[in-house]
């Protein structure tokens, strides 16, 4: 098995399919690519199909089943999680779909019936309060530039403070931020604009950077944030920027997280959480309150007297 030959992916059209993802942010199509990519890699090494057409359902449920067993990189520990796994066959559900009508002919989709792992059904991560004020203040981090401490708060407060997705924070720009209004404009999942909030922390911290932005960008420059090479932010960057604030391992979205569950927390309506968080379907927002109920119920027992 395993051969070495390059695999033509020419024939997969990959380019095209990707091309069709128009409804999808830059990083599902990403995603996506590289899913159909690998794919097309494996069913060419194991089982000689050179053409999506040659595909079947056994190669795609044997492509499952050496998911759950082989390890994400050469060096990573454990194997691929479920949902990773389940994102996978959403992919190449959504490439043969769209392959069979391009081609037009009435062969069978190889993904049809094919189920992925069950999730683990893991709830949002929230942080706690030592993590958020080690994020907020960054008191574990001395002799730091003024310009790196005032841009790292600002993205910090922005994730916590409006809820944004990482990909949305690194794409701001000036002319989307109103520190006069307390209002942001940014651009979600499927090139969907929308006004978000700024807090008065948040309006602080955002007008302390915009007094040494100029540090590391030039006038003309139009991202709001920017990396030491003077380069406009990308997501890496920020998870580098909570790495070096944070007491515990924090990803950039378990700020969101933390800020839908504490406005779920303090009464906030699940529409208006919804609206503040861009998602499509409130189904997604109501993960949410699950989490505060476990977060009462867990009040409820170590606080009450006879619970």
């Amino acid at each position: 098995m395993g051969g070495t030959r390059a695999t033509p992916l020419a024939a997969w059209k990959i380019e095209d399919f990707v091309g069709s993802l128009t409804a999808m942010s830059p990083n599902t199509q990403s995603a996506y690519r590289s899913d159909v990519e690998r794919f097309a890699q494996w069913v060419s090494e194991e089982h000689d199909a050179q053409r999506p057409e040659a595909v079947t359902r056994t190669m795609v449920k044997q492509y499952l089943a050496f998911l759950t067993t082989s390890k994400p990189t050469e060096h990573a520990k454990g194997t691929h999680a479920k949902r990773t796994i389940a994102r996978k066959l959403a992919a190449l559900r959504r490439y043969f779909s769209w392959l069979l009508r391009q081609s037009g002919k009435k062969v069978e989709n190889p993904t049809v019936g094919v189920r992925a792992p069950n999730g683990e059904g893991r709830l949002p991560r929230i942080l706690n309060a030592d993590q958020l004020d080690a994020l907020l203040t960054g008191s574990e981090i001395e002799d730091d530039p003024v310009w790196r401490s005032a841009r790292d708060v600002a993205i910090v407060e922005l994730l916590y403070g409006s809820g944004l997705r990482v990909s949305e924070l690194c794409t701001l720009e000036l002319a989307n931020v109103d520190l006069k209004n307390k209002a942001a404009s940014v651009w979600g999942k499927g090139s969907k604009e929308r006004r978000v909030p700024l807090n008065e922390p948040t309006v602080a911290a955002i007008d302390l950077w915009m007094k040494h932005r100029h540090e590391l960008a030039g006038p003309s420059s139009n991202a709001l944030f920017f990396n030491e090479r003077g380069k406009q932010l990308t997501p890496r960057d920020v998870r580098r920027i909570l790495d070096r604030r944070s007491i515990d391992p924090t990803h950039p979205h378990a700020l969101r997280h933390t800020f839908a569950t504490h406005l779920l927390d303090n009464g906030a309506d699940l529409r208006a959480v919804q609206e503040l968080l861009g998602h499509a379907n409130v189904v997604t927002t109501q993960r949410y309150t699950h989490v505060s109920k476990e977060r009462l119920q867990s009040a409820y027992l170590s606080s009450h007297p006879r619970a």
